[in-house]
């Protein structure tokens, strides 16, 4: 009787430490699409680290995971706005608060809804995929701009397929 309490307690005690872990450090989440690349691939298993911005804010740069509503879908983009921001994108080239910003992804031939330019919010970022061709971010009306309380993590690590592991920046 007192091997089958212990065994309850430890399998309870499991279960509670996975729920924890899952629900406030991090989470498996698979990529869908080709809107990453060359970053991340369609079929890519990340990690996602949904610790750090309880620390820290978003920063530039970052990719994130978040939630867009409008889409009912779970995207994985990379930030290029910041609240406050105005993001305009004008022949092929990103500005934020008109001052260029060095786009390391490519030139971009649509500017969406960013073309006239796109004031933040207070609580407000605005993504784009590193490949821009092909990518559904910010420049939409389906996505627009992603909400801090949208935002479920950011991108840690690729972990599988065995051969792409590694740190994503």
């Amino acid at each position: 009787m007192k091997k089958t309490v212990d065994i309850s307690i430890f399998i309870l005690v499991v279960l509670l430490a996975a729920y924890l872990i899952v629900t406030f450090v991090g989470e498996r989440t698979r990529v869908n699409g080709v809107s990453m690349e060359n970053t991340l691939y369609d079929g890519d298993n990340i990690m996602m680290d949904k610790l750090s911005y309880r620390f820290r804010e978003v920063e530039r740069f970052d990719v994130i995971c978040f939630y867009a509503g409008e889409a009912k879908e779970n995207l994985i983009k990379r930030v290029i706005g910041l609240p406050g921001e105005t993001i305009r994108i004008s022949g092929g080239t990103i500005y934020v608060d008109d001052e260029p910003l060095n786009d390391y992804y490519g030139g971009i031939s649509f500017a969406g809804r960013a073309e006239e330019g796109v004031t933040l919010g207070p609580d407000e970022y605005f993504v784009l995929g590193d490949n821009r061709m092909e990518s559904i971010d910010s420049r939409y009306e389906q996505i627009g701009n992603v909400k801090k309380k949208e935002i479920m993590g950011r991108a840690g690590f690729v972990f599988y397929p065995f051969s792409r592991i590694r740190v994503i920046n």
